[in-house]
């Protein structure tokens, strides 16, 4: 806290207390201090709190702003030294300084457990012992079912044989289909597997329980096999399933493969159909690939014989049941606070957004807390292949695109749901991908008043993503010159987010890019911030950080015509100045 003293005419002097921050100064109701006195203009000067020092800055008022009796610059700002004393009009404010106070020690108390089941106990002892593992040229396994490997192949043969029999038993479609509750198929399910397991004479193999075969039943019979156990741990972020006996996860940014594995190929099947048939949607020969979602949002894609040679492979990418927000991103260091709040005013302010990266660099994620920054009385329209985004607000259309049918008709693709989107009357366009000709229809929305836009693109670094825009441009079938889509990129698109998933696993926004304007047949870009290491941790821990490069957003004026309070001094690099 920096506390200052303001003293008005005929009043006593008053002590304020000033956190880090900028603080607008003037008559008007909107100022963060607002000085009802002669020779205060509307907007006078913004006060900057940065730590142990005060800044002032003049914003070009009428009567000027002073400190110690000398004029205050209105283009950079100046520092106020304590017991300094600034004149506004007929306001004196003196700067007393930091605010000493000495709070209490608070008593360190152990931070508390969380709180695991016993197949997140597994994988956490599991990852430990694939890190101190000596192979590492190998994928490290993780002992997420507690089968041991060399058991697996008769676990399998034992699961083949259950399953014949429990189709002779039981037909569980037939009983889904007829009126019998959830709780009901499953009671019936768990009875019929146990009574089958019981009457099996094969003998289970060395560290096998009957519990365990009956658990992997029981999932494959009703839900979707061992990926249940997988999609119930939080802190796997995607599964990879090779055919039924290679099952990969992606933990903490690193890959393993499991213990785990389905039945044989036709488990695998029934998984997906579970998965894409209450969406609409199918997979056959005749139509191989789908893309799907789970109940929580999670993407999936499927593919299956003839095109995948290992047998049907199934992708999750799983979402946080919490989403993620900007101090979960901050703490994780894929992104700083300046950042954040700059990409938060530019959202407020109607900036149309491009988020750029990889494949599983974090875009979607990003853009679920962009997206959060929108307000809530705005009427917001999302346009997705698979609906995945998680927004907050109370006023949100969704709009998922079809495939075609089995006869190859009613397909409606995003280009088409973003044409209708216009004429729905919509504050916001939310685009989840442009990967085919929608980048012009999304283009041409934004240059016709449908600003504030957010949408993502797959590419590399951002003058990258202006190549990958032209591309998708002309993949709309216009032989459009490339000027001209060009001309439409630069006027419309305003900040460029490029997040990149780095070798260590993490994610980070590595640049933040506004697009300034055209200079002959270019188009013209700055870097406000960019992420640099400087090297490596002893566990293989990427050190670096963000750190802005001096240059200032063109649209300064526009955050104080908008009333928005911007800190310039994020932009000023460490030890220097503008």
């Amino acid at each position: 806290m920096f506390q200052i003293i303001l003293k008005t005419p005929g009043a006593q002097g008053q002590k304020i207390n000033l956190p880090d921050g900028a603080f607008m100064v003037g008559a008007d109701a909107g100022n963060h201090l607002c000085l009802n006195a002669p020779g205060v203009s509307r907007v006078h000067c913004r006060l900057t709190v940065r730590g142990t020092k005060l800044f002032v800055q003049d914003l070009n008022s009428s009567n000027g702003t002073f400190c110690n009796q000398n004029p205050v610059s209105s283009q950079e700002p100046v520092q106020v030294p304590p017991g300094a004393v600034l004149l506004i009009g007929s306001v004196q404010i003196e700067a007393v300084g930091t605010e000493k106070t000495e709070a209490p020690a608070a008593p360190k108390t152990p931070a508390p457990e969380p709180v695991l089941n016993e197949e997140e106990r597994r994988l956490a002892a599991s990852v430990q012992q694939a890190k101190n593992s000596s192979e590492s040229d190998s994928v490290p396994v993780l002992a997420v079912s507690g089968i041991p490997a060399a058991a697996r192949p008769m676990v399998q043969e034992i699961k083949k044989q259950a399953h014949a029999e429990l189709l002779n038993r039981l037909n569980l479609k037939r009983l889904a289909m007829g009126e019998v509750t959830e709780e009901h198929l499953e009671e019936k399910a768990k009875k019929v597997i146990h009574e089958i397991l019981l009457d099996l004479s094969i003998p289970l193999p060395p560290g096998v329980t009957r519990e365990k075969i009956e658990k992997e039943l029981y999932y494959e019979a009703i839900g979707l096999g061992p990926l249940e156990t997988l999609i119930a741990m939080s802190t796997i972020t995607e599964i990879m399933v090779n055919g039924p006996d290679h099952i990969y996860v992606e933990h903490k940014g690193v890959l393993y493969r499991t213990d785990m594995a389905f039945a044989d190929n036709s488990q695998v099947m029934a998984a997906i159909e579970r998965i894409v048939s209450p969406l609409g949607r199918r997979i056959d020969e005749s139509s191989p690939m789908v893309d799907a979602r789970l109940k929580d949002g999670s993407r999936v894609n499927a593919i299956i014989p003839p095109l995948s040679l290992v047998g049907p492979s199934i992708t999750i990418r799983k979402f946080s049941k919490d989403p993620l927000k900007v101090s979960d991103l901050v703490s994780f260091g894929s992104i700083t606070e300046d950042i954040a709040a700059f990409l938060d005013a530019c959202v407020k302010l109607r900036k149309n957004i491009v988020i750029s990266g990889g494949t599983g660099s974090g875009k979607t994620t990003l853009l679920n807390i962009l997206s959060s920054f929108l307000p809530n009385r705005e009427r917001i329209v999302t346009i997705e292949d698979a609906a995945e985004l998680q927004l907050r607000q109370e006023h949100v259309v969704r709009l998922e695109s079809r495939p075609p049918n089995i006869e190859g008709k009613g397909e409606v693709a995003i280009r088409d749901l973003v044409k209708n989107a216009l004429r729905m009357r919509p504050d916001r366009i939310v685009i989840g991908e442009c990967h085919g000709g929608e980048a012009l229809d999304m283009l041409q929305a934004m240059n016709t008043g449908h600003d504030g836009s957010l949408t993502t693109i797959h590419a590399n670094t951002p003058r990258d993503c202006l190549s990958r825009l032209e591309t998708l441009v002309l993949m709309a079938g216009f032989d459009l010159p490339l000027r001209a889509i060009r001309e439409q990129i630069a006027s419309a698109i305003s900040i460029i987010v490029q997040i990149n998933r780095e070798k260590d696993g993490s994610r980070k926004v590595t640049c933040v890019s506004e697009i300034v304007k055209m200079e002959g047949d270019i188009i013209t870009m700055q870097d406000l911030f960019v992420y640099k290491q400087t090297g490596w941790s002893e566990d293989g821990k990427m050190i670096g950080e963000h750190v802005p490069t001096g240059s200032i957003p063109t649209f300064t004026e526009d955050f104080k015509r908008a009333g928005l309070p911007l800190d310039l001094l994020m932009f000023q690099p460490k030890g220097g100045s503008f």
